[in-house]
């Protein structure tokens, strides 16, 4: 090895289960190991070792923009022909390298073994790894693994498994007092914006997961009320709940309505009374809606077509529908939990088409069919319909991007208004 430094949901106004169609065919999606390069910038003391190939390397280093003179917190040991043939024991390279990177970056609290498709074809026990390390740079270095191989998964899943790996570390609560623990990767900033809106209602203590340092993990227990700001969050919610904490059913923090809801879903579980809900809330709600007024008047009544990628397609299409007034001529997303996006699903327009999984084939055929004002797909699928005269917008950036809150709603209306500005002004 080498391093390189690089139930079925309803709908609002009916009782008949909400129609969804099942895809299974080739798909077009980016791996877990994308999830790295939000994680690395939220978790501050954190590092992310790939045990992969000289493409995994690639993968990551282009995705995060990262300059080679520059150094990042994460890297690749990447695996040669000779790790592959099992001429050499991986683990003792493996070992190897981590001792390196630590002795060079003592700044390191926290170390995350990712795998990949490599690793885990030849069956590299990272599990096993991350213990033996644990166990001889602790209490220094916590060491923990999870998988960010794109065999099955969507690259989203990836903060999933991080964050599902590092729920065991959390302690347990003391006291029997409520707290409020929201679940998911959110800017710096827009958590800022939450604490303070939290604070101004009256609900605490409130903590984030992931947090800004390994070092401040919060704190679960059966008195841990959580929100998930994500919606690719299945793993982490299940062993959240497993630990005793309850999850807080609401709509995802995306544009007015969505951010409402999800702190009206804090303000109910923490008796939080109506009227002093809205005195908080109102300017933030009315200021976000006069900022979304000007991107209404450019996509009001445009047609949109999601390809399945990043599971926050459910969220966008609501928000897109119901505040911008954007027509949905089909909304595929890779995985629908149901429970998970039931505050969601009751908001989409009863009519909307919903396609669970990907044959990409047949969506293509689909979307040429319906030739809708503009596309959200993958980085993959963008050019060539883009050579075919159809306007996209990459799904990767909504999720690199600060969308989450009222501030927060406009810039997100915008990176759809963006591409269809850009066409008209080519085609004028």
């Amino acid at each position: 090895m080498t391093v390189s430094a690089t139930g079925c949901a309803v709908a609002a106004e009916q009782s008949a289960p909400r129609v969804v169609r099942n895809e299974s065919g080739q798909r077009e999606v980016f791996c877990g190991l994308t999830g790295i390069v939000w994680l690395h910038r939220k978790i501050q003391d954190a590092f992310f070792l790939v045990v992969g190939s000289r493409t995994c390397a690639h993968l990551i280093q282009s995705a995060a923009g990262v300059m080679i003179f520059a150094e990042p917190r994460f890297a690749t040991a990447i695996m040669e022909e000779k790790d592959l043939a099992g001429l050499t024991d991986a683990n003792i390279e493996l070992d190897r390298i981590v001792t390196q990177l630590l002795t060079r970056r003592p700044d390191i609290k926290l170390l995350f073994l990712v795998g990949s498709c490599p690793s885990e074809v030849i069956k590299l026990d990272l599990s096993r790894a991350a213990l033996r390390l644990s166990q001889r740079f602790s209490p220094g270095v916590r060491i923990l693994n999870y998988s960010g191989s794109g065999l099955e998964t969507t690259f989203t899943q990836g903060e999933d498994a991080c964050l599902a790996s590092l729920v065991p570390e959390l302690s347990l609560a003391r006291t029997s007092e409520d707290s409020l623990l929201i679940v998911g990767s959110m800017a710096d900033v827009v958590e800022d914006q939450f604490i303070r809106m939290f604070d101004a209602l009256g609900i605490g203590p409130v903590q984030f997961f992931p947090p800004r340092k390994s070092t401040a993990l919060p704190t679960v227990g059966p008195n841990t009320k959580f929100l998930l700001a994500q919606p690719f969050l299945l793993e982490t919610a299940r062993e959240l709940e497993n630990r005793g904490a309850k999850r807080l059913a609401a709509p995802f923090p995306l544009g007015v309505e969505g951010t409402t809801g999800f702190l009206r879903a804090a303000a109910d579980a923490f008796g939080i009374a109506p009227a002093v809900f809205d005195k908080v809330t109102e300017p933030n709600r009315a200021r976000a809606a006069r900022a979304l007024e000007v991107y209404r008047t450019e996509l009001a009544g445009k047609r949109i077509f999601f390809f399945p990628d990043s599971q926050l397609e459910i969220p966008l299409a609501r928000f897109l529908s119901r505040e911008l007034s954007m027509q949905l001529v089909e909304v595929g997303t890779p995985y629908l939990h149901r429970e998970h996006l039931a505050e969601e699903l009751k908001l989409l327009p009863a009519d909307a088409a919903i396609t669970e999984g990907q044959d990409v084939d047949l969506q293509l055929d689909r979307c040429r069919l319906a030739r809708p004002d503009i596309v959200v797909c993958g980085l993959g699928l963008a050019n060539p319909l883009e050579a075919e005269g159809i306007t996209t917008k990459w799904s990767i950036e909504l999720v690199f991007t600060p969308i989450q809150g009222y501030e927060q709603a406009a810039d997100l209306a915008e990176l759809f208004a963006r591409p269809l500005v850009r066409r008209a002004k080519l085609v004028a």
